[in-house]
């Protein structure tokens, strides 16, 4: 047992207390300091007894989730309180009625805020975990300040991990980069979003996390010196002019090296921006605009920019209220180097989102200050009907959309997520346009609905009175706010049918002595890949489904379901031992267990990802498929992670009989004779490989070529991809998941 030294703790408690008035961004008012001291008298008395599991005392927590609220997110008294609070009703005897009597109403909405996103079981099963996502959104509709400080509690919770198991360590980290991160983004907290994108990476793929901080730390000297050399250049001109600014370098996240390596099929070194670099000017505000672009021609001056890749946020901020110039460069040695320009306020602004907004606005306070932020996000909130899964599902994509800018007939500006179309266009001027929308033009033509709009567009919208959106509208927009709208205005005509059509299927089920439940509807929706028990409702009330496929899936239910709950089958065997040479197979990986027990049972490997033995894996149980095998790293398995922890099973290979398993590989490269014929040789030669398919084009002395090959586990196939790398004129060889 370890001892613990109760004074030097105290010590230690005090000391994080002084620390925390001393880095706030506000500035404290004696009444300030008052409230604050008070609740942090109420959580060092409430949480006393208490330890975490790393055996420090509880309130070392809420006091740094409190300094993350002070200093990284700049809020007010109001909100530090609440912070050190916020797990005071959850742990103790303390009510929100008492808090309210004690401080004010506003700490102990926040606090209660906080303690409703806390009660809802997490583990219980998908909705439930789902649900917990869409009642912690919807607490924005109360105050946004609820969020920021669970954005708070979340990275300090990331921060202190370490003593966690693994599966638990994936599934906090899953639910950080799903939803937390991208509402840091979109509140334009973005120290915030890279600190928990680096940390959410570090557990979900941790050897790729350490690769990578490993070779950032040996190529620090290295980039250091580049940016020294550019800064330099940059000085001296900038000193001529009188501009009164500071240059900092900044390495480019880990987890955006990592997302722009996948995305790419790149390695390390082949990330070229892999840092940026910041010019921060002070400037009054008149002249704010005028001095940016006086240091993009200083900059371009020494160095030729990239014109497809200038970004000017100035002219027209993010809806972030983000603002800045970035100006990409070809620096020396041939690298693209990128620049951000940006004023103190601007850099304030990207570094404390909405917490320097309203210090900039003239009169303002925190309270108004926040109505910018929630209109922004209440437009994501307005429907909450939907199933939980899909409102978390169309909430995150809304939040991470990147923007474009369009125009109104008049020439007003609105901001869209990337990836808008016309019709979407209608919605956001007004939502009974946009029912009524009969057609759009785009820069004076006429075009489908579905337009998906592009930066600089001109859109006109012409109406009736007697439009009515159809069922294909859902698939003509992208934005929550259109997608709610139109779904609204079908339900009602949709329910009706629905209802009739839960009738029918009640009736039509009975006949083939299957009763309805909500695990039959589970089934079908799956069964016909919808998506919830309304659609399968609605099609069966429209005559969209018919007898034929209700007795086919009552033939399959009855001949396949859920067969490998009742017997745990063992995979059967099917390899001849004479023709495995052990020490090249050094197998250990041709089968799979599931569970802490290792258990035997039947699998099918996912097609999304097409893991091989040895690739990391997990178990995820489907509705009715059994289950499914996905890589770790497969695109899916954040969002599984997340939404559906408690069907997820661990799993790993283990030796048994060896299998054999299809890899498909891209190879480019400079096209030269008998290419076919050496990379036919090469994959012979290598035992235990049999090429199943390979096709090579060349255009204008470049090759693409894919190549299927069969093998037995990873070890081998990245042997086979080393040998290949070897051909003369071969620059690249990747594994790919799909055909």
């Amino acid at each position: 047992m370890v001892e613990i030294d109760i004074e030097k703790e105290n010590k230690a408690i005090a000391q994080e207390y002084k620390e925390l008035l001393r880095i706030s961004y506000q500035t404290l008012t004696p009444e300030d300091k008052k409230l604050i001291r008070k609740a942090f008298d109420v959580a060092v008395d409430a949480h006393q007894d208490q330890r975490r599991k790393s055996g420090e005392a509880y309130i070392f927590h809420p006091i740094a989730v409190a300094k993350i609220v002070a200093g990284e997110i700049g809020l007010g008294a109001t909100a530090i309180a609440a912070a050190l609070m916020h797990d005071v009703v959850e742990d103790t005897d303390i009510t929100v009625k008492e808090i309210e009597q004690m401080f004010n109403p506003k700490v102990a909405q926040l606090v209660e805020g906080l303690t409703k996103i806390s009660q809802v079981k997490k583990d219980m099963n998908i909705s439930m975990q789902a649900e917990n996502f869409r009642k912690m959104l919807l607490t924005l509709n109360d105050d946004v300040r609820v969020i920021i400080i669970k954005l708070a509690d979340r990275l300090h919770n990331m921060q202190t991990m370490e003593s966690m198991v693994d599966h638990k360590q994936v599934k906090i980290a899953s639910e950080t980069l799903y939803i937390y991160a991208p509402l840091a983004h979109r509140l334009g907290l973005y120290n915030i979003k890279t600190k928990l994108e680096d940390l959410g990476l570090k557990y979900t793929e941790p050897a790729v996390y350490n690769d990578i901080v490993s070779k950032i730390k040996e190529t620090k000297e290295e980039q250091d010196q580049y940016i020294k050399n550019i800064t330099d250049v940059l000085k001296k001109s900038l000193d001529e002019e009188g501009v009164e600014y500071i240059i900092k370098g900044r390495p480019k996240s880990i987890y955006s090296i990592r997302r722009k390596m996948a995305a790419q099929n790149v390695t390390f070194d082949e990330v070229y921006d892999k840092f940026a670099l910041r010019i921060v000017y002070k400037s009054n505000p008149h002249d704010e605009k005028f001095l940016a672009w006086k240091i993009y021609s200083i900059v371009t001056d020494h160095y030729r920019p990239s014109p497809s890749r200038l970004r000017d946020w100035i002219s027209s901020p993010k809806s972030t209220g983000y603002e800045a110039l970035h100006i990409t460069v070809m620096g020396p040695l041939g690298r693209w180097v990128e620049i951000q320009v940006r004023s103190e306020r601007m850099d304030e602004i990207a570094e404390k989102g909405y917490a320097a907004h309203y210090k900039y606005k003239q009169g303002a306070n925190e309270e108004s200050g926040l109505d910018v932020w929630l209109n922004l996000l209440k437009e994501a909130l307005e429907n909450s009907e939907t199933n939980a899964v899909d409102f978390v599902e169309d909430f995150k994509m809304n939040l991470y959309a990147k923007e474009i800018y369009v125009f109104t007939p008049k020439g007003e500006i609105k901001s869209l997520p990337k990836g808008a179309t016309s019709l979407d266009f209608a919605f956001s001027i007004h939502s009974e346009i946009g029912i009524r929308t009969r057609g759009t033009r785009v820069n004076g033509r006429l075009v489908p609905l579905n337009t998906e709009l592009k930066s600089g567009d001109q859109i006109e919208i012409i109406t009736s009175q007697n439009q009515k959106p159809t069922i294909n509208w859902i698939d003509y927009v992208t934005t929550s706010r259109a997608k709610n709208k139109i779904r609204n205005v079908l339900n009602e005509n949709t329910k009706k049918i629905a209802e009739d059509g839960k009738e029918i299927l009640t009736r039509k089920l009975k006949h083939l002595k299957i009763s309805l439940n909500e695990s039959t509807v589970n089934e079908l929706v799956n069964y016909f890949k919808l998506k919830t028990s309304l659609d399968l409702f609605y099609r069966v009330g429209i005559s969209a489904i018919d007898n034929q496929q209700l007795k086919d899936f009552a033939a399959q239910k009855s001949n396949a379901f859920m067969n490998f709950f009742k017997s745990k089958m063992k995979r059967s065997p099917s390899y001849n031992p004479e023709l495995i040479n052990k020490n090249e197979l050094s197998s250990n990986y041709d089968m799979l267990v599931f569970g802490a027990e290792q258990d035997k049972l039947d699998y099918k490997l996912s097609a999304c990802c097409n893991p091989i033995p040895g690739d990391p894996v997990f178990g995820f149980v489907t509705i009715n498929e059994g289950i499914k095998v996905h890589k770790r790293d497969c695109p899916n398995a954040i969002s599984m992670q997340s939404n559906y922890a408690y069907r997820i099973m661990q799993a790993k290979w283990v030796d048994s009989s060896q299998q054999e398993f299809k890899a498909i590989l891209e190879i480019t490269g400079m096209d030269s004779l008998g290419l076919t014929n050496e990379l036919t040789r090469v994959v012979s030669n290598n035992m235990h490989v049999n090429i199943q398919s390979i096709s090579l084009s060349g255009e204008a002395g470049l090759f693409n070529g894919t190549l299927a090959v069969i093998v037995p586990n990873n070890n081998i196939l990245k042997k086979l991809i080393d040998n290949i790398k070897t051909i003369d004129g071969v620059d690249r060889v990747t594994r790919i998941y799909h055909n």
